[in-house]
């Protein structure tokens, strides 16, 4: 009862004239952060805390809270109408929104996109009102081990989500690791294949990476090629999502916000490893598994229903235990200490007016970006009606400047432009991107993990049967094993016979 007088008193607060102006700018400059390649959550609300120093400490985080997630959609528009996510988190949504968009489903995309970042966002901050303190507490309980172990599981589900070819995607996937290591060792802090650049010392940035792999590339293949994306027509309701859409996406939508919110528990992941967690469930468990990849409406709504979970659980060990659970987070902590505000246990005892006027300005937040973007469907659209080569020449701009402003460092742009060549070569020869974009984001998350298992354990192994830590690498190594099963069974087969 008191919990629900506290988010009343909050909603008070939060549902002030200027308050819901301030949630309202965050949506609107969230939502352009998140269209923009090249700047994400992190760069976005960073460059905008200085703005925010002499405003009211409860006014400038939910402003900056709505920069956040406003961000995970804005980033979904990109990925589903010009093949180039906006942030990192939007890279799955790349694989069938963009499938969708050829076949002229773009609205239908976006639509579902915001109807699953509006459910996994509210279910999610629910999660935070109702279950703050014990899920919190349960965060303390996953050390090392058990983040090396949920690594592995997210490794494994790379290659459940290839496709076609184990082999392409395991190689995809160990160059991304391969990249990774890029950078200074995070125990010896000695430089490792750097050779000899300082631009590498912080290693490859991932968002040159991903800027050349997906938008660059998809530049270079569109350069050689007419585009075959469908106009759009039909007015607002032909767009959005009807109601064989809605069936069919609901499951989708359900999965992705059990995987968000739980995923958003755990300190250190990232909203692109729940979404790649979120693709991977659909690949397995929903009945049109075998059209992801091709435009199934699942492989947008399951991960951004679960980015969105994810952003708003990822609250949680904020709240509650004063941890950032993500880099996103980091930045709205250090908004927080700008302001005078400890995250953690103190903040609901010495700022509680100011803790759930926060709170509740995340339910009001999530409804004004679904009011907000889906009367934008078409505005978001209508870009798809500017001349071919007018539109590449502005996506190309935007990926300079994009990859320029991530350091200010033109050697960003060099290597987006690397990656692009990449990215073209890749898909020449049918070798899946996304293993390696999101191995580059797993592999120092794996290794730091596993060398502070290591280091707690004193070189011992045994470490990993932890039960947690256990199950999560027993599931991964079934996952990783289920398509060996399915190659050699007909290869026995057929060899039966001739004998």
């Amino acid at each position: 009862m008191d919990v629900l007088n506290d988010l009343l008193g909050g909603f008070a607060s939060a549902l002030t004239l200027q308050n819901l102006l301030f949630a309202l700018i965050g949506c609107i400059i969230g939502t352009l952060v998140g269209v923009l390649p090249g700047v994400g959550p992190v760069a976005g609300t960073a460059i905008l805390i200085p703005l925010t120093l002499g405003m009211d400490p409860t006014s400038a985080i939910i402003m900056l809270g709505a920069i956040f997630y406003g961000s995970q959609y804005g980033g979904t528009i990109t990925s589903v109408l010009l093949n180039t996510p906006g942030e990192a988190a939007s890279a799955v949504t790349v694989i069938d929104g963009y499938q969708m968009t050829k076949k002229g489903r773009a609205g239908v995309a976006l639509g579902i996109a915001a109807i699953g970042s509006f459910v996994g966002g509210t279910v999610a901050t629910a999660g935070l009102v109702v279950a703050a303190k014990p899920l919190g507490s349960l965060g303390l309980k996953v050390g090392p081990p058990e983040f090396f172990g949920l690594m592995i599981l997210g490794i494994s589900l790379l290659v459940a989500l290839a496709g076609k070819s184990m082999v392409k995607a395991l190689l995809s996937g160990v160059i991304g690791l391969l990249i990774a290591l890029v950078g200074i060792d995070p125990t010896i802090g000695a430089p490792r294949f750097t050779f000899g650049s300082p631009n590498l010392l912080d290693g490859v940035s991932f968002v040159a990476v991903i800027v050349g792999i997906f938008g660059l590339s998809e530049i270079l293949v569109s350069a050689t090629a007419q585009g075959s994306t469908k106009s759009l027509t039909g007015g607002l309701r032909g767009m959005l999502p009807n109601r064989q859409d809605l069936r069919r996406a609901a499951p989708a939508i359900g999965r992705g916000t059990v995987i968000g919110f739980s995923t958003g528990l755990v300190p250190g992941l990232t909203g692109t490893v729940t979404s790649l967690l979120s693709y991977g469930a659909e690949s397995k468990f929903s009945r049109f598994r075998k059209q992801l990849g091709t435009g199934a409406i699942e492989g947008v709504a399951g991960p951004e229903t679960a980015n969105n979970a994810h952003a708003n659980s990822a609250l949680i060990p904020l709240f509650t235990l004063g941890i950032p659970a993500s880099p996103t987070i980091a930045v709205l902590m250090g908004a927080f200490l700008q302001q005078g505000l400890t995250p953690g246990p103190s903040l609901f005892t010495q700022h509680s007016e100011v803790a759930w006027a926060i709170i509740a300005s995340l339910f009001i937040g999530n409804l004004i970006c679904l009011i907000l973007n889906v009367p934008l469907i078409g505005v978001w659209t209508s870009i798809l009606k500017i001349p071919h080569g007018i539109l590449l020449a502005i996506i190309m701009i935007f990926l300079v400047v994009g990859s320029y402003t991530i350091n200010y460092n033109v050697f960003d742009v060099f290597v987006m432009i690397l990656f692009g060549i990449v990215g073209l070569v890749f898909r020449r020869l049918d070798i899946p991107l996304a293993p390696l974009v999101l191995t580059l984001v797993l592999g120092p998350l794996m290794e730091r993990s596993l060398r502070e298992s290591l280091e707690i354990s004193q070189g011992d192994f045994s470490i990993f049967t932890r039960p947690f830590a256990l199950t999560f690498i027993v599931i991964g190594a079934f996952v990783l094993l289920t398509p060996l099963l399915k190659i050699r069974k007909p290869a026995a087969l057929n060899v039966d016979p001739e004998a």
